[in-house]
Protein backbone atom coordinates (compact mmCIF):
# COMPACT_ATOMS: atom_id res chain seq x y z
CA UNK A 1 0.00 0.00 0.00
CA UNK A 2 2.41 3.00 0.85
CA UNK A 3 4.22 2.40 -2.30
CA UNK A 4 1.14 2.81 -4.63
CA UNK A 5 0.58 6.80 -4.81
CA UNK A 6 -1.81 8.65 -3.09
CA UNK A 7 -1.13 12.11 -5.33
CA UNK A 8 -0.21 12.58 -8.67
CA UNK A 9 1.82 16.03 -9.24
CA UNK A 10 2.26 17.32 -12.49
CA UNK A 11 5.33 19.61 -13.22
CA UNK A 12 6.79 21.09 -15.74
CA UNK A 13 7.81 24.62 -17.19
CA UNK A 14 6.00 28.01 -18.06
CA UNK A 15 3.56 27.08 -20.96
CA UNK A 16 4.17 22.92 -21.28
CA UNK A 17 0.28 22.68 -20.30
CA UNK A 18 0.04 21.69 -17.05
CA UNK A 19 -3.37 22.65 -16.24
CA UNK A 20 -4.99 21.39 -19.54
CA UNK A 21 -3.54 18.11 -18.99
CA UNK A 22 -5.18 18.66 -15.16
CA UNK A 23 -8.12 18.87 -16.71
CA UNK A 24 -8.21 16.12 -19.43
CA UNK A 25 -6.67 13.90 -15.86
CA UNK A 26 -9.29 15.14 -13.52
CA UNK A 27 -12.05 14.05 -16.99
CA UNK A 28 -10.46 10.42 -16.73
CA UNK A 29 -11.28 10.33 -12.62
CA UNK A 30 -14.62 11.63 -12.57
CA UNK A 31 -15.32 9.42 -15.57
CA UNK A 32 -14.78 6.49 -12.66
CA UNK A 33 -16.92 7.97 -10.03
CA UNK A 34 -13.93 9.66 -8.54
CA UNK A 35 -13.67 13.45 -6.89
CA UNK A 36 -10.49 15.32 -8.14
CA UNK A 37 -9.56 18.39 -6.59
CA UNK A 38 -6.22 20.48 -7.56
CA UNK A 39 -3.79 21.86 -5.46
CA UNK A 40 -1.67 24.59 -6.53
CA UNK A 41 1.77 24.63 -6.53
CA UNK A 42 2.42 28.36 -8.29
CA UNK A 43 4.09 31.20 -6.18
CA UNK A 44 2.84 34.06 -8.04
CA UNK A 45 -0.56 32.40 -8.80
CA UNK A 46 -1.72 32.60 -4.67
CA UNK A 47 -1.97 36.51 -6.01
CA UNK A 48 -5.55 37.82 -6.51
CA UNK A 49 -5.30 40.53 -9.23
CA UNK A 50 -2.29 38.90 -11.14
CA UNK A 51 -4.93 36.17 -12.72
CA UNK A 52 -3.86 36.75 -16.06
CA UNK A 53 -0.15 37.46 -15.81
CA UNK A 54 0.19 34.72 -13.83
CA UNK A 55 -1.33 31.88 -16.14
CA UNK A 56 -4.11 30.90 -13.54
CA UNK A 57 -6.65 29.02 -14.41
CA UNK A 58 -9.90 30.52 -15.95
CA UNK A 59 -13.24 30.59 -14.41
CA UNK A 60 -14.39 27.86 -16.91
CA UNK A 61 -11.08 25.81 -16.00
CA UNK A 62 -11.90 26.27 -12.58
CA UNK A 63 -15.36 25.07 -13.20
CA UNK A 64 -14.23 22.30 -14.73
CA UNK A 65 -11.96 21.39 -11.95
CA UNK A 66 -11.66 22.99 -8.56
CA UNK A 67 -8.58 24.70 -8.03
CA UNK A 68 -7.29 25.40 -4.25
CA UNK A 69 -4.89 27.93 -3.49
CA UNK A 70 -5.36 30.32 -6.43
CA UNK A 71 -6.11 33.63 -6.26
CA UNK A 72 -6.38 33.59 -2.07
CA UNK A 73 -3.79 36.23 -1.03
CA UNK A 74 -3.72 40.15 -1.47
CA UNK A 75 -1.35 41.63 -4.16
CA UNK A 76 -0.03 44.07 -1.09
CA UNK A 77 1.08 41.19 1.14
CA UNK A 78 4.54 39.68 0.98
CA UNK A 79 4.49 35.74 0.92
CA UNK A 80 6.46 32.41 1.52
CA UNK A 81 7.48 29.16 1.08
CA UNK A 82 6.64 28.60 5.06
CA UNK A 83 3.56 30.38 4.66
CA UNK A 84 2.52 28.16 0.92
CA UNK A 85 3.12 24.57 3.28
CA UNK A 86 0.88 24.92 5.65
CA UNK A 87 -1.87 25.97 4.20
CA UNK A 88 -1.21 23.28 0.99
CA UNK A 89 -0.60 20.57 3.11
CA UNK A 90 -4.15 21.49 5.26
CA UNK A 91 -6.09 21.43 1.74
CA UNK A 92 -4.21 18.42 0.54
CA UNK A 93 -4.90 16.76 4.24
CA UNK A 94 -8.39 17.66 3.81
CA UNK A 95 -8.91 16.25 0.80
CA UNK A 96 -7.54 13.33 1.58
CA UNK A 97 -9.36 12.71 4.18
CA UNK A 98 -12.97 13.64 2.45
CA UNK A 99 -11.88 10.74 -0.35
CA UNK A 100 -11.50 12.65 -3.28
CA UNK A 101 -8.08 12.75 -6.05
CA UNK A 102 -5.69 15.31 -5.66
CA UNK A 103 -3.67 16.61 -8.49
CA UNK A 104 -0.71 18.85 -7.29
CA UNK A 105 0.12 20.98 -10.24
CA UNK A 106 2.97 23.49 -10.22
CA UNK A 107 5.56 25.07 -11.72
CA UNK A 108 7.27 26.58 -9.12
CA UNK A 109 10.14 24.01 -7.57
CA UNK A 110 10.25 25.47 -4.08
CA UNK A 111 6.49 25.40 -3.55
CA UNK A 112 5.78 21.87 -5.06
CA UNK A 113 8.48 20.66 -2.50
CA UNK A 114 6.37 22.93 0.04
CA UNK A 115 3.63 21.20 -0.83
CA UNK A 116 5.04 17.36 -1.33
CA UNK A 117 6.83 17.68 2.29
CA UNK A 118 8.02 19.10 5.35
CA UNK A 119 10.45 21.96 4.65
CA UNK A 120 13.36 22.45 6.57
CA UNK A 121 13.39 26.38 6.47
CA UNK A 122 15.87 28.84 7.50
CA UNK A 123 14.42 31.62 9.80
CA UNK A 124 12.74 34.44 8.05
CA UNK A 125 15.30 38.12 8.10
CA UNK A 126 14.77 40.18 10.90
CA UNK A 127 12.41 43.43 9.25
CA UNK A 128 13.90 45.69 7.57
CA UNK A 129 16.79 43.71 6.15
CA UNK A 130 15.65 42.10 3.25
CA UNK A 131 14.23 45.43 2.32
CA UNK A 132 17.75 47.14 2.33
CA UNK A 133 19.37 44.68 0.58
CA UNK A 134 17.18 45.11 -2.43
CA UNK A 135 17.83 49.13 -2.08
CA UNK A 136 21.21 48.04 -2.16
CA UNK A 137 20.79 45.93 -5.18
CA UNK A 138 18.50 49.19 -7.22
CA UNK A 139 21.57 51.00 -5.60
CA UNK A 140 25.07 49.39 -6.22
CA UNK A 141 24.18 46.89 -8.72
CA UNK A 142 23.86 43.12 -8.65
CA UNK A 143 27.47 42.55 -9.54
CA UNK A 144 28.55 44.58 -6.53
CA UNK A 145 26.65 42.37 -4.25
CA UNK A 146 27.69 39.14 -6.50
CA UNK A 147 31.55 40.37 -5.74
CA UNK A 148 30.53 40.97 -1.71
CA UNK A 149 29.34 37.27 -1.51
CA UNK A 150 32.02 35.62 -3.39
CA UNK A 151 34.19 37.56 -0.49
CA UNK A 152 31.81 36.29 1.80
CA UNK A 153 30.94 32.81 0.46
CA UNK A 154 32.75 32.39 -2.55
CA UNK A 155 32.15 28.31 -3.32
CA UNK A 156 28.11 29.49 -2.78
CA UNK A 157 28.71 32.73 -5.18
CA UNK A 158 29.85 30.03 -7.55
CA UNK A 159 26.89 28.83 -7.76
CA UNK A 160 24.49 31.91 -7.99
CA UNK A 161 24.64 34.44 -10.83
CA UNK A 162 24.28 37.63 -10.12
CA UNK A 163 21.36 38.35 -12.21
CA UNK A 164 19.72 35.67 -10.00
CA UNK A 165 18.68 38.29 -7.58
CA UNK A 166 16.57 36.66 -5.30
CA UNK A 167 19.17 33.83 -4.57
CA UNK A 168 21.80 36.53 -4.24
CA UNK A 169 19.41 38.66 -1.60
CA UNK A 170 18.58 35.14 0.16
CA UNK A 171 22.15 34.40 0.89
CA UNK A 172 23.05 37.59 1.49
CA UNK A 173 20.66 38.33 4.36
CA UNK A 174 21.61 34.74 5.28
CA UNK A 175 24.74 35.58 6.21
CA UNK A 176 23.40 38.97 7.98
CA UNK A 177 21.75 37.03 10.10
CA UNK A 178 24.73 34.79 11.16
CA UNK A 179 23.77 31.86 8.70
CA UNK A 180 25.56 29.99 6.45
CA UNK A 181 23.80 30.00 2.65
CA UNK A 182 22.87 26.35 1.85
CA UNK A 183 25.92 23.78 0.93
CA UNK A 184 26.43 23.56 -2.87
CA UNK A 185 23.96 21.38 -4.25
CA UNK A 186 21.68 21.09 -1.29
CA UNK A 187 19.01 22.72 -3.35
CA UNK A 188 18.75 20.29 -5.51
CA UNK A 189 19.10 17.40 -3.32
CA UNK A 190 16.91 14.51 -3.91
CA UNK A 191 13.88 15.14 -1.78
CA UNK A 192 11.14 13.01 -3.71
CA UNK A 193 11.64 9.93 -1.22
CA UNK A 194 10.61 12.50 1.68
CA UNK A 195 7.31 13.46 0.40
CA UNK A 196 4.50 13.40 3.37
CA UNK A 197 1.89 10.80 1.13
CA UNK A 198 3.15 8.76 -1.81
CA UNK A 199 2.98 10.57 -4.66
CA UNK A 200 3.44 10.36 -8.63
CA UNK A 201 5.44 12.77 -9.38
CA UNK A 202 5.30 13.56 -13.54
CA UNK A 203 7.53 16.58 -15.23
CA UNK A 204 5.98 17.36 -18.58
CA UNK A 205 8.55 18.53 -20.65
CA UNK A 206 8.67 19.97 -24.46
CA UNK A 207 11.29 20.50 -27.08
CA UNK A 208 12.97 23.36 -26.43
CA UNK A 209 11.86 25.57 -29.80
CA UNK A 210 8.25 24.40 -29.67
CA UNK A 211 7.99 25.72 -26.00
CA UNK A 212 9.95 28.92 -26.86
CA UNK A 213 6.90 29.50 -29.10
CA UNK A 214 4.15 28.48 -26.87
CA UNK A 215 5.79 31.18 -24.35
CA UNK A 216 5.61 33.96 -26.82
CA UNK A 217 2.10 33.33 -28.03
CA UNK A 218 1.31 32.95 -24.60
CA UNK A 219 2.76 36.04 -23.52
CA UNK A 220 0.98 37.64 -26.41
CA UNK A 221 -2.23 36.41 -25.47
CA UNK A 222 -1.92 37.72 -21.90
CA UNK A 223 -0.97 41.05 -22.79
CA UNK A 224 -4.30 40.86 -25.37
CA UNK A 225 -5.65 39.78 -22.57
CA UNK A 226 -5.06 42.41 -20.07
CA UNK A 227 -2.28 41.90 -18.52
CA UNK A 228 -0.71 44.52 -18.60
CA UNK A 229 -3.34 46.51 -16.52
CA UNK A 230 -3.52 43.92 -13.92
CA UNK A 231 0.43 45.14 -13.39
CA UNK A 232 -0.68 48.77 -13.27
CA UNK A 233 -3.67 48.14 -10.87
CA UNK A 234 -0.95 46.26 -9.07
CA UNK A 235 1.85 48.44 -8.94
CA UNK A 236 -0.42 51.03 -7.66
CA UNK A 237 -2.60 49.28 -4.79
CA UNK A 238 1.10 48.80 -3.26
CA UNK A 239 2.20 44.78 -4.78
CA UNK A 240 4.25 43.46 -2.67
CA UNK A 241 8.09 42.77 -3.38
CA UNK A 242 7.33 38.80 -4.06
CA UNK A 243 4.24 40.05 -5.43
CA UNK A 244 6.40 42.00 -8.38
CA UNK A 245 8.48 38.87 -9.12
CA UNK A 246 5.60 37.56 -11.22
CA UNK A 247 7.25 36.90 -14.61
CA UNK A 248 6.50 40.21 -17.25
CA UNK A 249 5.25 42.57 -13.96
CA UNK A 250 8.07 44.81 -14.13
CA UNK A 251 8.62 44.52 -18.05
CA UNK A 252 5.03 45.44 -18.85
CA UNK A 253 4.97 48.43 -16.15
CA UNK A 254 7.79 49.36 -18.70
CA UNK A 255 6.06 48.12 -21.68
CA UNK A 256 8.54 45.60 -22.89
CA UNK A 257 7.09 42.62 -24.06
CA UNK A 258 9.59 41.70 -26.13
CA UNK A 259 11.63 41.47 -22.57
CA UNK A 260 8.58 39.62 -20.43
CA UNK A 261 9.01 36.99 -23.27
CA UNK A 262 12.45 36.70 -22.44
CA UNK A 263 12.79 36.62 -19.25
CA UNK A 264 9.92 33.91 -19.44
CA UNK A 265 11.73 31.63 -21.60
CA UNK A 266 14.93 32.00 -19.17
CA UNK A 267 12.55 30.58 -16.84
CA UNK A 268 11.56 28.39 -18.66
CA UNK A 269 14.77 27.23 -19.05
CA UNK A 270 15.84 27.18 -15.36
CA UNK A 271 12.75 25.19 -14.77
CA UNK A 272 13.52 21.81 -16.80
CA UNK A 273 17.25 21.91 -15.50
CA UNK A 274 16.15 21.84 -12.20
CA UNK A 275 13.27 18.80 -13.18
CA UNK A 276 16.00 17.04 -14.66
CA UNK A 277 18.04 17.12 -11.28
CA UNK A 278 15.89 14.80 -10.02
CA UNK A 279 15.58 11.68 -9.74
CA UNK A 280 11.76 9.28 -9.50
CA UNK A 281 10.33 11.52 -11.53
CA UNK A 282 7.89 9.95 -14.78
CA UNK A 283 9.00 12.26 -17.65
CA UNK A 284 6.36 12.92 -20.19
CA UNK A 285 7.38 14.88 -23.36
CA UNK A 286 4.37 16.23 -24.42
CA UNK A 287 5.27 17.87 -27.62
CA UNK A 288 2.96 17.79 -30.15
CA UNK A 289 0.56 15.70 -28.29
CA UNK A 290 -3.08 15.93 -27.37
CA UNK A 291 -3.85 16.95 -23.71
CA UNK A 292 -6.35 14.04 -23.39
CA UNK A 293 -3.85 11.47 -24.59
CA UNK A 294 -1.07 13.09 -22.09
CA UNK A 295 -3.27 12.59 -19.06
CA UNK A 296 -4.36 9.00 -20.15
CA UNK A 297 -0.51 8.24 -19.93
CA UNK A 298 -0.42 9.91 -16.45
CA UNK A 299 -3.53 7.89 -15.79
CA UNK A 300 -2.50 4.53 -16.91
CA UNK A 301 0.51 5.05 -14.05
CA UNK A 302 -1.65 6.48 -11.49
CA UNK A 303 -4.72 4.07 -12.26
CA UNK A 304 -3.79 1.52 -9.21
CA UNK A 305 -4.32 5.03 -6.43
CA UNK A 306 -6.72 3.12 -3.61
CA UNK A 307 -9.18 5.06 -2.34
CA UNK A 308 -7.37 7.70 -0.07
CA UNK A 309 -7.43 7.12 3.24
CA UNK A 310 -7.40 10.25 6.06
CA UNK A 311 -3.49 10.71 7.16
CA UNK A 312 -1.63 9.71 9.99
CA UNK A 313 -2.28 11.57 13.01
CA UNK A 314 0.20 9.77 15.22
Amino acid sequence: MPDRPALVALFGPTGVGKTAVALALADRMRARGEQPVAISADALQVYRGLETLTGAPSAAERQRLEHRLVGVVSVTETFSAGRFAALAHAEIDGALRAGRRVIVVGGTGLYLQAALCELDLRPPPPEGVRQALYARLEREGAAALHTELAERAPAHAALIRPSDRSRLVRALELLEMGERPAPAGKESRLWTAGVRHPTLLCGLTMERSALYARIDARAAAMVAAGAADEAIRSDASGASATARKALGFEELLAGDVESMKRRTRNYAKRQLTWMRKLRGVEAIDVTGRDPGDVAAQVDRRASAIPTPRAPSRG
